[in-house]
C-alpha cells in the first residue's frame, strides 16, 4: 500500500506549502479540510520561506557563473606574475641586474625560486610585493623590466584582486542564504505535517484511494514501496513523480556541500596567510 512521505528537499517543502496556500484560497475556510488557524500561520510563514529558497538559488547561481570568469582571471594573473619573477631571474643570470634587486619584491638575495602561486592569497601576496617592489627599484635608480612591465602585471593583477572580492561577497550572500533557509526547515517541516494530518484525519473515513486522491490536492505526497512498483505500474499521483524527480536533482543539497567547501577554504587560506609571511621573512633573512 502506498505510503506518505514528507519532504526532505527545501523544493519539495515549498511545493509542498503552495499546494496546501492554493487549495486555501480556492476553497472557503469551513470546506476546507485543514484548521483556519493552520491555515493563519501557512500565510504568515510561507512568504519568508519561499523569499529564501529563491534567494539562496539566485545567490548560488550568480555564485557559480561568477566562478567561471574568477578561474580565468586567476589563471592570467598567476600566469603574468610567474613571468615577472622568471624574467627577474633571467636578467640577474644575464648580469643585466644585480642579484641584490630581489631584495626589492621580498626575496633572499641568492634565491632564485619563483615564489609559490598556488592559491589566491599567494598571487595576491606576491603580486602586491612585485607592483611595490618595482617601483621601489625604478625610484632608485634601476630601469623598467619589460615583458611583462609592471604595467601590465598591474592589469592582470587589480582584475583578479577585484575579482577575488567580488566572489567573496557572492559566497557570503550564497552562505548567509543558506543558513536563514537551515533555520526555517524545523518550521517548515512542522507546518507541512500538522497539514497533511488534518487533512488525512478529514478524509479518514473514505475509502483509502479516495482518500489519498482528495488529500493529494492539498501537495500530500504518497509513494508507493519498491515492491509494488511492479503490482501497481501507474503512478499514484502526479505529485509523487515530481517529488521524486526533484529530490534526487535538489540544488539545496548542493549548496550545503558547497558551504562546506567554503568553511574548508576559509581555514586554509588562514593557512597559506601564515605560510606566506613566514616564506617572505625567510627570504628578508
Amino acid at each position: 500500500m502506498p505510503y506518505r512521505r514528507l519532504p526532505n528537499t527545501d523544493m519539495a517543502r515549498l511545493r509542498a506549502l503552495k499546494a496546501a496556500r492554493e487549495m486555501g484560497e480556492q476553497i472557503p475556510p469551513f470546506k476546507l479540510a485543514f484548521s483556519s488557524a493552520t491555515l493563519q500561520k501557512l500565510r504568515q510563514f510561507m512568504p519568508q520561506f519561499e523569499n529564501m529558497f529563491h534567494q539562496q538559488r539566485s545567490a548560488l547561481s550568480l555564485q557559480v557563473n561568477k566562478s567561471r570568469e574568477y578561474a580565468t582571471l586567476m589563471r592570467k594573473a598567476r600566469l603574468y606574475v610567474s613571468h615577472f619573477y622568471q624574467v627577474l631571474n633571467f636578467a640577474i643570470a644575464r648580469g643585466d641586474m644585480p642579484a641584490s634587486s630581489r631584495k626589492f619584491y621580498g626575496i633572499r638575495e641568492n634565491d632564485s625560486r619563483i615564489p609559490p602561486l598556488q592559491t589566491e592569497k599567494d598571487i595576491l601576496f606576491w603580486g602586491e610585493k612585485l607592483l611595490k617592489g618595482e617601483a621601489e627599484r625604478i625610484a632608485s635608480g634601476g630601469s623598467m623590466m619589460n615583458n611583462p612591465s609592471s604595467a601590465v602585471v598591474r592589469v592582470r593583477y587589480e582584475q583578479f584582486a577585484e575579482a577575488a572580492h567580488s566572489q567573496k561577497i557572492t559566497q557570503k550572500s550564497t552562505l548567509y542564504a543558506t543558513d536563514r533557509i537551515s533555520a526555517l526547515r524545523a518550521e517548515a517541516d512542522k507546518l507541512i505535517q500538522s497539514i497533511w494530518d488534518e487533512v488525512e484525519a478529514t478524509f479518514d473515513l473514505l475509502p483509502d484511494e479516495d482518500r489519498r486522491e482528495k488529500a493529494s490536492r492539498y501537495g500530500v505526497v504518497y509513494v508507493l514501496r519498491p515492491y509494488e512498483r511492479n503490482e501497481q505500474p501507474e503512478p499514484v499521483s502526479e505529485t509523487a513523480d515530481l517529488f521524486s524527480e526533484e529530490e534526487e536533482f535538489d540544488p539545496v543539497s548542493q549548496s550545503e556541500l558547497n558551504k562546506i567547501r567554503l568553511d574548508e577554504l576559509l581555514f586554509s587560506e588562514q593557512e597559506n596567510s601564515r605560510e606566506q609571511l613566514q616564506y617572505s621573512i625567510s627570504f628578508q633573512q
